[in-house]
């Protein structure tokens, strides 16, 4: 598969959809799932998808499952496909997982969020590129978890390799500022889904990840085709659609403090609905209550009503 550099910014440009991880009962990887979902993606309309992402549970998969779901990946889809996978971990562990991503094909490396508890910027910048000194394959770092400064974000777009930054912090005036201080061929994406898609946009991204996207691929490709064309108002009233899902994933949940802890299994229960496929999470992610399973299914049935009332909408003005 793997894509030059200027072809993985032009799929970065357009809707990332994140390729979860169906567990079985017995929470082993049913690996056909993965490639079925991501031939019914593709034949949506979507061309770049993530690998052992933070929404595949990245972090509940041992080193020898994020190489075997990333092969899954690239084997299910046509070369025309970009996929990016998830890398993260101590440096020399990380290099070896980027070996192994490129034995596979990957298109791009998609570099974790830091899961150290202390951090250093320029400690940071030195893992960036002892990764990337060992491939030749693009990288797009994952800015999520901590607050970094402006001075570092743009010191990471002058990174050799470095080719997009998938930008996660709900801070659009910080991500303004570090587009403008930025390189220029490098591609901002925003991480936060399409909640934050319009707001993004306007301090220069070029495109988003999914949220809903990810099992309901129609909004975040319509949602982007407004963005592209400065329909502000429609593509405002796209991401309203998207809004009641999102915010129950942010949720924490029964019988826990920690907010965002049911944000995957609220996916895969949308997938699920969708006909596709979920499956079960692994710990420390806990399954859907009965209670958040309900909410999950009405908040699916609205998305939908509200996206076809849209599209009708829409159809009824184009049409003399």
């Amino acid at each position: 598969m793997s894509s030059s550099a200027q072809e993985v910014k032009a799929h970065l440009r357009g809707v990332a959809v994140g390729l979860l991880t169906p567990f079985d009962q017995d929470l082993e990887i049913e690996h056909w799932k993965i490639a079925e979902n991501a031939d019914h993606h593709y034949e949506a309309g979507i061309r770049t998808f993530l690998a052992a992402a933070n929404i595949s549970e990245y972090h509940s998969l041992s080193r020898a499952e994020r190489i075997e779901v990333t092969e899954t990946s690239v084997s299910a889809l046509p070369s025309d496909a970009c996929v990016l996978a998830g890398v993260g971990g101590s440096t020399e562990s990380a290099r070896e997982l980027v070996r192994a991503y490129d034995r596979a094909g990957v298109d791009a490396m998609m570099v974790m969020p830091p899961d150290h508890t202390y951090l250093h910027e320029e400690g940071l910048l030195e893992y960036y590129r002892a990764l990337a000194s060992v491939t030749e394959t693009p990288f797009v770092p994952y800015v999520r978890g901590f607050d970094p400064s402006v001075d570092f974000l743009a010191e990471l777009t002058r990174l050799d390799g470095v080719v997009g930054i998938k930008y996660a912090l709900p801070d659009p005036v910080k991500l303004g500022a570090a587009v403008t201080a930025g390189a220029d061929d490098v591609v901002w994406v925003d991480g936060l889904a399409e909640p934050y898609a319009v707001s993004f946009w306007a301090e220069g991204v070029e495109g988003f990840t999914a949220g809903v996207s990810n099992f309901y691929p129609e909004v975040g490709l319509k949602l982007f085709e407004a963005l592209s064309e400065e329909d502000w108002d429609r593509a405002r009233k796209l991401r309203d659609v998207c809004l009641p899902f999102q915010r129950l994933r942010d949720e924490t949940g029964q019988n826990n403090a920690l907010e965002g802890a049911i944000s995957v299994p609220v996916v895969k229960a949308g997938l699920e609905l969708a006909g596709l496929h979920g499956g079960s999470v692994r710990a420390p992610i806990r399954p859907l209550s009965s209670v958040d399973q309900q909410r999950a299914e009405q908040h699916y049935e609205q998305l939908v009503a509200a996206f076809d009332r849209l599209t009708d909408a829409s159809r009824s003005i184009q049409t003399p």
